[in-house]
């Protein structure tokens, strides 16, 4: 017995070089530190130019948030410039987008995941729908001036530059962000909770509308909240299909032209006139608020809803 406890010990003396281990471990705890140092100075990086920009924007614009700045229309006067206009026009551009992104977002994600059969073309078209949320914002604002605005040169089709060609078209940027967000909430559903549901007699939709979209909810909500926060900062396509800088009146119903706070902005930003730019630093913290609170809302939507299986 003896013996055999020798010959072990012996064996792992050989497996392991003790005095090897530990020269090694000061060597790995100066690269551990190093690289650590590196990983922060990168975030600190990050964090320090994102603050100068919030305090520089800040003290710019925090003179010009006034009562009459939410009240007044764009003007050539820096003092009588407001975003009355284009937070009203933002307004029915996003409750425009809500309906027809998550209606074919989500939509397109249910069929996709449930319905379609796995073979090479879905995975095409998948790989496609990946695609796409990476092509940059202009390629959708033209694709939307050639659509929506001018219907394809067919007069009857045309939109012309009203609040459902830029609804169309922003939905066009943000259905791909949307679409693989939902087919991963749906993909992250356990096939087990499927099988109950059809064990206890459940068809197929009554499976998907009753089991599987309340249980990808949380995952659902938070993928179109970001995406549809992604389309309200969006400038270059509204710039492409031709919304108007300055509109003197507000927008009746979706057939009428409007003005968004990313177009004012801009618009505020290239003035020559160095007052304009504080102007333009106010319409951001505007946009900025309404942008947070969004994503505050998938916060929010994602902790009540989330269910662990």
């Amino acid at each position: 017995m003896s013996t055999t406890t020798t010959n072990v010990a012996n064996h792992n003396k050989t497996l392991v070089d003790q005095n090897k281990v530990e020269k090694n471990i000061s060597s790995r705890m100066t690269k551990n530190k190093v690289f650590k140092g590196i990983f922060l100075a990168c975030t600190l990086i990050g964090l320090i130019v994102l603050a100068a920009l919030l305090i520089d924007t800040l003290i710019k614009g925090a003179g010009h948030l006034t009562p009459s700045f939410f009240t007044n229309f764009s003007s050539s006067t820096p003092s009588m410039a407001g975003v009355k206009g284009a937070l009203v026009g933002t307004l029915w551009l996003m409750i425009t987008i809500i309906p027809i992104s998550i209606i074919l977002g989500v939509g397109t994600a249910i069929y996709l995941e449930e319905y379609a059969r796995k073979n090479p073309f879905t995975d095409f078209v998948k790989v496609c729908i990946s695609n796409l949320a990476g092509v940059p914002s202009v390629v959708f604002g033209l694709l939307g001036l050639t659509l929506f605005v001018r219907g394809i040169g067919i007069e009857s089709l045309s939109l012309g530059k009203s609040i459902l060609a830029g609804a169309l078209t922003m939905s066009l940027l943000i259905l791909p962000v949307i679409i693989v967000a939902s087919q991963e909430a749906i993909r992250a559903v356990p096939n087990s909770v499927r099988e109950a549901s059809y064990g206890l007699g459940a068809n197929k939709w009554q499976t998907i509308y009753k089991v599987v979209l309340p249980a990808a909810l949380p995952g659902i909500l938070t993928g179109f909240i970001l995406a549809l926060s992604r389309a309200l900062g969006e400038t270059a396509p509204l710039i492409l299909i031709g919304i108007p800088t300055i509109l003197l009146r507000l927008p009746s119903g979706i057939m009428d032209q409007f003005q968004a706070l990313p177009i004012q902005i801009y618009n505020w930003a290239k003035m020559p006139q160095e007052e304009f730019q504080n102007v333009a630093s106010a319409g951001i913290i505007v946009l900025l608020v309404i942008l947070l609170l969004m994503n505050g809302l998938a916060i929010f939507f994602r902790n009540k809803f989330s269910k662990k299986f």
